[in-house]
């Protein structure tokens, strides 16, 4: 599952970045609000992006994995002495 969305992520990042480069290379040639547009569309495409890269999938357990403390939930985990 995680190559699964690092492929997304990628080939995501790879359609911003084809659209920033051809919005100013030769899209502003023919249509400058045309190229402005494909700029909208590329900066929203980064955050959504890292959302798709970052959500957890049906089958990743998170729910059920063990703390290091195996259940002591009494002390808060960031205080804990070395």
């Amino acid at each position: 599952m995680y190559t699964r969305r690092r492929r997304a992520y990628f080939l995501m990042m790879g359609i911003c970045l084809v659209l920033f480069v051809s919005a100013w290379a030769f899209v502003r040639i023919w249509s400058v609000p045309a190229a402005i547009g494909m700029c909208v569309v590329a900066l929203v495409i980064p955050p959504v992006a890292a959302i798709v890269a970052n959500r957890r999938g049906p089958e990743d357990r998170w729910w059920d994995e063990k703390d290091e403390k195996d259940g002591e939930d009494d002390e808060d985990p960031r205080r804990r002495r070395r």
